[in-house]
C-alpha cells in the first residue's frame, strides 16, 4: 500500500495506490474517486471480523463517538488500484504508520486505515469526557498498518517527551504510551475563562500526540452570530 497527501493543508485527500488483495477500510462517505478494479463491502464491523452482541455494541458505540455505524471496504483485485478518501469538512490529511501500539483518535477524526488495524472506540474517564471538548467516545486503533487521520484545519505532529499541554478541542490524536489530564490554562479559573482558553489537556509521558489547528464548535462559535434567519 502506497500512499501520497495532495493539497496539503487546506483542503487535503490521499491517494492510495493497493497492490492485488490488499484492503483499505474507510469511514462511510470518505471515498472520493476509485479505479474500476475495487470491490467495495459496507459493514459494521472490520471485515472478517467476528459478529454477534459484542460486535454490535462496539458499532453502537462507534456512532455515539460521532463516526458512522457502517464502514466500508475496498479490497483491489489488480496491481496498483488507485483510491482517494478525504474529509467532510476543509482540513488536512495525515498518514501515521502504527507499530503495534494503539493511536487513540478523537471521534470524528478517523478516516481510513489498513486492514490489519483493529479500529474499535473506547470511552474516556468522565471528567476527561464532559469537559475535553470531543466527548466520552473515541477511537482506538490497535495493530501494524496504516492510519489516515482528518482534521478541520492543518494538522501538526509534537513528539513529546515529558509534558505538554493542548486546548481539548484541539486534539486530533495520540499514542497510549500519552496520558493526559484535564484543567484549567491559568492558575485562575476566572483568568481563563476571561482569557478565552478555558480548559486544557495536560499531556505526560512519551509518544506521539497529533493536532489541529482549528476545530468546528469554536467556528460555529464564531460564524454563527454573522448567520441572518432564513425568511420563509
Amino acid at each position: 500500500m502506497q500512499i501520497e497527501m495532495l493539497s496539503r493543508p487546506a483542503g487535503t485527500v490521499a491517494k492510495v495506490t493497493l497492490g492485488k488483495g490488499e484492503v483499505l477500510t474507510a469511514e462511510k462517505g470518505a471515498m472520493l474517486a476509485m479505479s474500476q478494479n475495487l470491490v467495495v463491502e459496507t459493514t459494521s464491523q472490520k471485515k472478517g471480523g467476528k459478529g454477534g452482541l459484542m460486535s454490535m455494541l462496539k458499532s453502537m458505540l462507534r456512532w455515539f463517538s460521532g463516526e458512522s455505524f457502517f464502514i466500508n471496504h475496498f479490497t483491489s483485485n489488480g496491481e496498483g488500484e488507485e483510491i482517494y478518501v478525504g474529509p467532510p469538512l476543509i482540513g488536512d490529511v495525515v498518514h501515521h504508520k502504527n507499530t503495534g501500539g494503539t493511536l487513540i483518535i478523537q471521534g470524528t477524526s478517523w478516516m481510513a486505515s489498513s486492514a490489519d488495524i483493529e479500529v474499535s472506540t473506547m470511552m474516556q474517564k468522565l471528567t476527561a469526557g464532559f469537559f475535553g471538548g470531543d466527548g466520552l467516545f473515541w477511537v482506538k486503533c490497535t495493530g501494524n498498518g496504516d492510519i489516515l487521520l482528518n482534521s478541520f484545519g492543518a494538522i501538526y505532529e509534537v513528539d513529546v517527551k515529558d509534558t505538554y499541554t493542548v486546548d481539548t478541542g484541539h486534539i486530533v490524536a495520540y499514542e497510549d504510551t500519552l496520558q493526559f489530564k484535564v484543567g484549567q490554562a491559568s492558575k485562575s479559573l476566572i483568568g481563563s475563562i476571561l482569557g478565552g482558553e478555558g480548559l486544557v489537556a495536560k499531556f505526560s509521558g512519551s509518544g506521539k500526540l497529533y493536532c489541529q489547528t482549528h476545530n468546528p464548535p469554536s467556528f460555529g462559535g464564531a460564524l454563527g452570530p454573522n448567520l441572518k434567519p432564513v425568511q420563509r
